[in-house]
């Protein structure tokens, strides 16, 4: 079996800090984009964490991503607001606009928020994190204004939509209740891993250039490119749809097009509505409710013995409890591209990192 990296969280967000430090992102900056990424790690969401990090200072060096940028207020209308990100870090930008939406939901007892012009907003579960630990119920839906065209429609063969991925979450008895899904059967990200493993995709994801079925990562990347299938077929590319028309219509950052101006850049653009259910008449009940409902779901007889029924979330409660105490496992390939990102910014690299990205 190919050696793979152990590395704990800590000298691995610090690593990826120096990192985005010495891109140009002032120190809070640098540690909130990289603490982001590497929970995605702990959690089990490999596509959206460390393996992100070499892309992102590409995408700085090019100028399509702009470290040190804020959320930009551009509607203030009291429960409806938007945001500008001015393609700043998206891990910056979607803390702050969670906030606001947070802050207007406690006075209104709802709140929509717009984002739009956004860098790359990460693993989109941890936005419904947010909210649901300040006590609050919310949905999200997300898009790309061009860049991240990969998604064949339901009954087409080529790219025409993004993975568009759809959250939501609320506080649970347990922690956070939390759904974070793409539209699209995969993420671009999970491809990307698999490539770096060396490993074949599961069937019926993915087209090839051609509009052909396949499972080699490598096919999706030729030219002409392949497309990943949107899940649930004419569910999934519907609801890929609509994320198109509120996350990107709705808030002014565009849907997914090639013609539009920012398509050249990587952008997110995402509509979040939060709810305050002690606003809502619930009475006080909501918390009894949610816990009857997960008591009720999880009594499930499950379908394989020893099996679990879990609620949204819980696998990556388990996934980071486990790799908080073994250290995150990072493939060679992976291993390799930071190595190669930190020579090139006169960064150290971990000794974890670099012994594997040298055998």
């Amino acid at each position: 079996m190919t050696p793979h990296a152990r590395i704990g969280a800590t000298p691995l967000a610090d690593f990826a800090a120096a990192l985005f430090a010495a891109a140009g992102s002032h120190a809070t900056e640098a540690r909130i984009v990289a603490d982001h990424l590497v929970e995605a790690n702990l959690v089990g969401h490999d596509s959206h964490g460390v393996i992100r990090v070499p892309k992102y200072l590409d995408w700085v060096a090019d100028g399509g991503l702009v470290p040190n940028r804020s959320a930009r207020l551009v509607v203030d209308a009291g429960a409806l607001a938007a945001v500008d990100g001015d393609f700043g870090y998206g891990q910056v930008i979607g803390r702050q606009a969670m906030a606001i939406a947070a802050e207007r939901a406690r006075v209104h007892g709802m709140a929509a928020v717009g984002i739009r012009n956004s860098g790359h907003l990460g693993r989109i579960g941890a936005w419904p994190e947010q909210l649901a630990e300040a006590g609050l119920v919310s949905v999200h839906f997300v898009n790309t204004s061009g860049f991240g065209i990969l998604v064949a429609p339901f009954g087409g063969s080529d790219r025409r939509l993004s993975a568009n991925p759809v959250a939501a979450g609320a506080p649970g008895p347990d922690g956070p209740i939390v759904l974070d899904i793409a539209t699209s059967m995969t993420a671009e990200g999970k491809i990307q891993v698999a490539r770096n493993k060396g490993e074949r995709l599961p069937p019926g994801q993915v087209l090839d250039g051609k509009g052909n079925p396949t499972n080699e990562p490598a096919e999706f990347y030729r030219d002409p490119p392949g497309a990943i299938l949107p899940f649930g077929g004419h569910k999934g590319s519907g609801l890929s749809l609509f994320c198109e028309i509120l996350a990107g219509s709705l808030t002014g950052g565009g849907s997914s097009h090639p013609r539009n101006p920012t398509a050249w850049r990587l952008v997110n653009n995402m509509l979040t509505i939060a709810f305050d259910p002690a606003r809502l008449g619930a009475d006080g009940g909501f918390a009894a409710d949610v816990a009857r409902l997960a008591e009720w779901v999880r009594a499930s007889r499950p379908a394989q013995a020893g099996g679990d029924v879990l609620l949204p979330g819980e696998i990556e409660r388990r996934m980071k409890a486990e790799r908080s105490a073994a250290g995150i496992p990072l493939d060679p390939e992976t291993c390799r591209q930071l190595a190669a990102a930190a020579a090139r910014a006169g960064v150290a690299v971990p000794a974890a990192i670099a012994e594997v990205a040298h055998d």
